[in-house]
C-alpha cells in the first residue's frame, strides 16, 4: 500500500487542456473519489496516474517514488474498468489468476490467493465457469478479484458500477464499501454518480472542466459547497438556484419577495439592487397547506414563495414536486410526504428555511453565504 501524490499535474492533448494543475495527495490506505460531470477530467486523472497517458507537466509520487517516467507495468497499481475486460475463454480462477502469472509469482502462491480473494467476494463456487456464464454483478466481482489478488500499491476504479442496474449497484457498491474496509489497499475511484461519491469515499474531489472544485469529506462538501457548481451537483434531488435582486429588507424574484434574514445582512455588505443568486435545497422547502397558512402567518412570511404545480412524481416514502415561480421561467423542486394530495396546475404556499440559505455570486459562481 502507499500514498499517492499528485503536485500541479497538467496534461494537455494538442491545443486542448484536459486537466490543470491537479494537486492533491491521498493518504495510504484511504478511499477517495474523483466526481464532476461527463468530460471534467476524471478518467484522464486516474490515466495518468495508472502511467496510460503522459504528463504534460507537474509531477505524479506513488509511494516515495516518482513515477512520471515509470511504464504502467512498473508503478505497481491494478486498474478496474467499466467493461470489466475479462477474457471471455478462460475460466474465473484463470482470470484471477492472470496477472500474478504474468509477474511469474510462485503457483502454489497464486492458487492460495485466488482462493481467499473468491471467497471474501463470494465468487468461490464460480471458479470454474466461464464469463459468458456470469451475471453483470459476479462479472464486477471477478475484475475486482483480479486486482485484488495481484496486492497491488493502488486500485484505480474506473466508474465500474455503471454497466449494473439499479438494485444490483447498489448491492455491489456497499460490497466494494465493506471490501475496502477489510482490504484496506490506497484507492481511487472515478465516478459521475454523486450518490456513489457520497456513500464510497473518505474524501471527493469536485472536478469541471479539467481543474479541482473542492476536495473534502462528503458531509463537508454538501454542507459547505466552494460554489455554485459543487452545489448543485451534490445533492438528489440537486439544490435549487433561484436569481434575485437584493432590495434592503429580501430578495426580489420576479414579483415576489423573499425575506432576507438579518445574519445574512449582517455578515453581506449588499447593495440594493445587486444580482445575487439564492440557493436552498429541496429538503428544506415545505409545502404549507391553506388552513396551516392561516395559523403561521406571521412565522412563514419571510420566506414563503407562492408556486404553481408542475409535475408531481410520487417516489413512496415521499413526493418530488416540481413547481414554477410565476412570471419566471424557473422551476424549483420540493420534496413532499409521500400522502400529499396536490395536482397538477395547483397555486401553493412554499415555506423556505432560511437558516439553510445559500447565496451565490451570479457571475463566478462562487459562494457569498454562508462563509467558510
Amino acid at each position: 500500500m502507499a500514498k499517492v501524490k499528485l503536485i500541479e499535474v497538467t496534461r494537455k492533448f494538442n491545443n486542448v487542456t484536459a486537466i490543470e494543475d491537479i494537486t492533491f495527495e491521498v493518504p495510504d490506505g484511504e478511499f477517495w473519489v474523483l466526481v464532476g460531470p461527463s468530460g471534467c477530467g476524471k478518467s484522464t486523472i486516474l490515466r495518468t496516474i495508472a502511467g496510460l497517458e503522459s504528463v504534460t507537466s507537474g509531477a505524479v509520487y506513488i509511494g516515495d517514488d516518482l513515477v512520471n517516467h515509470l511504464p504502467p507495468r512498473q508503478r505497481d497499481v491494478a486498474m478496474v474498468f467499466q467493461n470489466y475486460a475479462l477474457y471471455p475463454h478462460k475460466t474465473v480462477a484463470e482470470n484471477l489468476a492472470f496477472g500474478l502469472q504474468m509477474r511469474k509469482v510462485a503457483s502454489t502462491t497464486i492458487r492460495e490467493r485466488v482462493e481467499k480473494v473468491a471467497r471474501s467476494l463470494d465468487i468461490f463456487h464460480l471458479l470454474d465457469r466461464k464469463p459468458k456464464q456470469l451475471s453483470g454483478g459476479q462479472q464486477q466481482r471477478v475484475a475486482l478479484g483480479r486486482a485484488i489478488a495481484r496486492e497491488p500499491k493502488v486500485f484505480l476504479l474506473d466508474e465500474p458500477l455503471s454497466n449494473l442496474d439499479a438494485q444490483l449497484r447498489d448491492d455491489t457498491r456497499a460490497e466494494l464499501k465493506q471490501l475496502h474496509q477489510k482490504v484496506g489497499v490506497t484507492t481511487i475511484y472515478v465516478t459521475h454518480d454523486q450518490i456513489e461519491a457520497m456513500t464510497l469515499a473518505d474524501k471527493i474531489i469536485v472536478l469541471n472542466r479539467g481543474i479541482i472544485q473542492q476536495i473534502g469529506e462528503p458531509q463537508e462538501i454538501y454542507a459547505r459547497p466552494n460554489n455554485k457548481m459543487v452545489a448543485t451537483f451534490l445533492g438528489n434531488p440537486p439544490m435549487n438556484i433561484l436569481p434575485g435582486i437584493y432590495v434592503g429588507d429580501g430578495f426580489k424574484i420576479g414579483e415576489q419577495i423573499l425575506g432576507c434574514p438579518s445574519f445574512v445582512r449582517d455578515t453581506l455588505k449588499l447593495t440594493q439592487g445587486q444580482g445575487l443568486d439564492l440557493g436552498i435545497r429541496p429538503e428544506y422547502i415545505e409545502v404549507i397547506e391553506p388552513q396551516r397558512r392561516r395559523e403561521r402567518r406571521e412565522e412563514i412570511g419571510g420566506g414563503e414563495l407562492f408556486v404553481d404545480v408542475k409535475v408531481i412524481e410520487p417516489l413512496g416514502r415521499e413526493t418530488l414536486v416540481r413547481v414554477s415561480l410565476s412570471g419566471l421561467d424557473l422551476q424549483m423542486e420540493v420534496l413532499t410526504p409521500g400522502n400529499w394530495r396536490g395536482r397538477v396546475g395547483d397555486r401553493i404556499s412554499v415555506q423556505l428555511d432560511l437558516n439553510h440559505l445559500f447565496i451565490f455570486d451570479p457571475v463566478i459562481g462562487n459562494t457569498l453565504y454562508p462563509l467558510r
